[in-house]
């Protein structure tokens, strides 16, 4: 299987965020993205360094206003002196736009450069460093260049190494650590190029909210997550519940399949088979998969208890749909791990057994 790696990831460097209003260190820097490059090249993968793909497929997915703000953001609190006048170094929302604050009309930018990200923040965890923009339009050209490896036919499946992750992040929202949806970005490219329906299945510890309400309303898009359950009091907290079931012609096109704190192998790759049984009934000519590891038992951030069998299993069961399909990396924080139970996801997709398709079967 092919992979796609850039090294414009190591330009971001938030260095840590803010939680309760406590500093805390950063755990999505840029030793992950050296991590996962290491471990694929010592697996034998062929690492592809990243095309540009330009901002078409961008805007299919994300707000021109939204996108035209955070390529500016950190240029702009430098320019305003901020980083002499407060000794902040990164981009920190402090005041938010909420809809009741406008009564829904949208909120105007405001004067002030540091009340900006208000507008489009949902936390206080997710900073702007001066090289995360291009670090965040780095990882969508990952992610592209992956669909481009499958969409030519000559490659099953191909691995997108993405950092920073997306699946928090929405039409003009960032949060979660994510800044621009690699996965959605990536789903909406397969549709535009010739994919009648593309299925996103995300089995990040965390629920994709942003992917989610990114095709919430659609029919030719479905979204299925396992995670963490958010009434147990897990982010992103106000979403990804097992009753969201999609709105308007997307109504029964996403699935929620949240789990307990805690659940080990069999419960969770069991709900990785129910998601995996939905979308065969959907039928997709395409499939992503929001690959985040952060469920492993020894991850820091981790709030349940899978193992490399268990992800093993998870990427079987995922191969058996027989579909082109892209995985766009998300979360895992366990440096010592990370690189591993990627792969482990990856050869298990690799030994599911389904037959090679022709290129003219792709086609």
């Amino acid at each position: 299987m092919p992979a796609v790696w850039t090294p414009r990831h190591a330009s971001h460097a938030p260095g840590g965020g803010y939680w309760l209003g406590v500093e805390l260190p950063g755990d999505e820097e840029p030793p992950r993205g050296e991590v996962l490059r290491s471990a694929l090249e010592r697996a034998g993968a062929p690492v592809h360094i990243a095309t540009l793909h330009g901002d078409e497929p961008l805007l299919r997915i994300h707000d021109p206003e939204f996108v035209d703000w955070f390529s500016r953001a950190w240029s702009e609190w430098e320019a305003a002196g901020l980083v002499e006048e407060t000794g902040q170094q990164r981009v920190v929302p402090y005041v938010f736009a909420l809809p009741q604050l406008t009564s829904g009309r949208p909120a105007p930018e405001p004067a002030a450069v540091w009340a900006r990200s208000g507008r489009f923040a949902m936390d206080t965890m997710t900073l702007i460093s001066p090289g995360t923009y291009d670090a965040a339009r780095g990882a969508v050209d990952v992610a592209l260049t992956a669909c481009d490896l499958v969409l030519d036919g000559t490659n099953r499946a191909a691995y997108a190494a993405c950092r920073p992750p997306g699946h928090h992040a929405g039409a003009r929202l960032y949060g979660g650590s994510c800044y621009l949806n690699n996965a959605a970005v990536a789903a909406q490219y397969l549709r535009d190029l010739g994919a009648d329906r593309v299925a996103v299945i995300d089995i990040d510890a965390h629920h994709g909210n942003g992917t989610q309400e990114l095709f919430y309303a659609r029919d030719d898009v479905s979204f299925g997550s396992v995670h963490v359950d958010p009434a147990q009091g897990w982010f992103p907290h106000f979403l990804g519940f097992a009753d969201e079931r999609g709105a308007d012609q997307g109504t029964g096109f996403n699935r929620n399949l949240p789990v307990a704190p805690g659940t080990t192998d069999d419960d969770w790759v069991a709900a990785v088979h129910d998601l995996v049984e939905e979308v065969r009934r959907f039928g997709p000519s395409a499939l992503v998969v929001s690959l985040g590891v952060d469920a492993a038992e020894a991850d820091p951030e981790s709030p349940l208890k899978i193992t490399d069998a268990g992800f093993t299993r998870a990427g079987r069961a995922l191969g058996t749909l027989d579909v082109p399909t892209v995985f766009v990396q998300e979360g895992g924080y366990d440096l010592e791990q990370l690189g591993p139970l990627v792969l482990a996801v990856l050869r298990g997709f690799e030994s599911a057994p389904v037959p090679r398709r022709s290129k003219e079967e792709h086609a």
